[in-house]
């Protein structure tokens, strides 16, 4: 077991190194660990903000960084002082007390030493199996095949190993890492092994804002990254690609995911798994809409029952030119966006003038009827199953929801 090979190697050690070092340096190292395991969450949030000030944008490394600098700045302090002490001790016997008392404060010196090293291997084997628990906590759910890094496939082994052994339950004990962020991680790893789920992460109402961006449109557009997703490559390839580097590099970016995905969790999940979200499928008008010409002309003919062949095939050609490309994304903050649409107060028979996306609010009136407040016009819109009549001065444009 890599565990107990682990518990060996570092309880003989420290245990070697104390009896070396004698009991003053090995005790001022032991609170120095205890310190620093205190303070090094805390204070490695605010190392943590000046990493990424000097350029660091990796969020994994800084979250990683931040607490292993600050606890080896306290230890290395500690051992500073204690190296002072020490040498206090050591001239105060050598050249003060006597050959005797010299001897017998070796003696117990390094005894003493020894002890306390086992007991500074025991807090470091706690410590190490808890930076063990967390990384593999991750990495077991993503592991691929043989082709993941070494480092990968070891620290899932010393993992499996840590659960097998039961000291897994030591590390739970000293565990303070929000319940939310195993979440997060439980996510991404379904995510990983299920590339089908993009065009519903896509089509989500929290994600409506997010899809827009410059970045997840490259991710989208990336043919490298889909075929690797669905290949189910190394997550670590994945993660090395440069449209995901892009988002990876961008700090507010990777705070705005989080601040959209964390509270929205539960919800998104069962979304993903099956179609439906309990919080955002009462508003209907939620989520990216494409003009449907077909109903749009079926609306103007029963406006206009007897309006002749001839001009019907013109209002045709019209509407498939003014309005082929034109959507419409509803998103939960209440913004609306009309995309690719010519000037809401031409009739749908005459010709566009130049197409324009035009931003707004939308309002809930009930009854699954909304109210549109877009280029100084307030218009109305009534939603039926998969289907929004929006109602203008002039004409009556009918949406389709996009899957």
């Amino acid at each position: 077991m890599t565990i107990w090979l682990l518990a060996l190697l570092v309880l003989a050690s420290l245990a070697g190194l104390g009896y070396r070092q004698g009991a003053i340096r090995v005790g001022f190292s032991f609170f120095g660990i205890l310190v620093g395991a205190i303070l090094a969450v805390p204070l490695g949030r605010l190392l943590g903000r000046v990493l990424m000030a000097i350029g660091l944008k990796d969020p994994l490394l800084v979250w990683a960084l931040g607490p292993i600098l600050v606890f080896v700045i306290i230890s290395i302090a500690f051992k500073v002082g204690a190296a002072a002490v020490h040498h206090k001790a050591d001239v105060y016997y050598k050249y003060h007390a006597g050959d005797l008392r010299l001897a017998l404060w070796e003696r117990l010196n390094r005894h003493l030493g020894l002890c306390l090293g086992l007991l500074n291997g025991t807090a470091y084997l706690i410590l190490i199996a808890f930076v063990i628990y967390l990384g593999s906590y991750a990495t077991v759910q993503i592991a691929s095949s043989d082709r993941d890094p070494k480092w990968i496939r070891l620290l899932n082994v010393m993992g499996r190993d840590l659960h097998t052994t039961g000291f897994d339950k030591v590390t739970r004990a000293l565990d303070r890492v929000p319940q939310a962020n195993y979440n997060m991680v439980d996510f991404g790893a379904m995510l990983y092994h299920n590339a089908l789920v993009q065009a519903r992460l896509r089509s989500y109402p929290a994600f409506l804002g997010l899809a827009d961006l410059t970045e997840f449109q490259s991710l989208g557009s990336d043919k490298d990254f889909t075929e690797a997703w669905e290949r189910l490559d190394p997550a670590m390839s994945i993660l090395s690609l440069p449209s995901v580097q892009a988002i990876r590099g961008n700090p507010e970016l990777l705070k705005l995911i989080w601040n959209t995905v964390q509270p929205d969790l539960a919800d998104l999940r069962s979304y993903i798994e099956t179609g439906r979200s309990a919080k955002y499928d009462p508003i209907k008008i939620l989520g990216r809409w494409r003009f449907d010409v077909t109903a749009a002309l079926s609306a103007v003919r029963r406006a206009k029952p007897n309006l002749p062949a001839s001009e019907m095939q013109k209002v045709r050609k019209n509407m498939e030119m003014a309005f082929s490309k034109t959507g419409l994304v509803a998103k939960p903050d209440q913004q609306v966006t009309l995309s690719d649409i010519p000037p809401l107060k031409a009739a749908p028979g005459g010709l566009p003038t130049g197409l324009q996306t035009l931003q707004g609010q939308w309002k809930d009136l009930g009854s699954s009827k909304y109210q549109m407040s877009v280029a100084g016009l307030d218009l109305i819109a009534s939603i039926e199953g998969d289907r929004m009549n929006v109602k203008t001065d002039t004409a009556e444009l009918v949406f389709g929801r996009e899957e």
